[in-house]
């Protein structure tokens, strides 16, 4: 894994502001740059669990004590893991006592659902359906 620093996604109104659908415009160079950094971020199965763990946890947040012990990996992976998260604008944390809560950012995940989303109304290609007969 290099050390390349993950961007948060900038903007603050939804998919429309950080970069449009895929099926509107094309990416430009920024875009898909920093999109890559965030895709990079969640092309990892533990990285994905660990996401998954964290958004579906009833009350909105998860102490690290929960995460760890759900992966045969040691504390500093884990925590690794959780860091790049972080810095991919995935997840936040808030240090109470000795233990971390991590909350879901859902204004990341949000954008990226309305990145990879058809705009309403748009109808399914011929291959599209074709494939969903399968």
């Amino acid at each position: 894994m290099s050390n390349q620093e993950l961007v948060v996604l900038e903007g603050t109104g939804g998919a429309d502001a950080c970069c449009p659908g895929l099926l509107t415009a094309p990416l430009d160079e920024e875009q898909a740059a920093d999109l890559a950094k965030v895709f990079k971020a969640l092309g990892d199965p533990v990285r994905l669990r660990l996401l998954s763990m964290i958004a579906s946890k009833a009350g909105g947040e998860v102490c690290v004590c929960e995460l760890t012990p759900a992966f045969d990996l040691s504390q500093p992976t884990i925590s690794h893991h959780l860091k790049l998260l972080r810095q991919a604008g995935l997840i936040d944390c808030e240090r109470r006592g000795t233990w971390v809560y991590y909350r879901l950012l859902p204004e990341t995940t949000d954008r990226l659902a309305g990145l990879l989303s058809r705009p309403g109304g748009t109808p399914a290609s011929d291959r599209e359906r074709a494939g969903a007969g399968s």
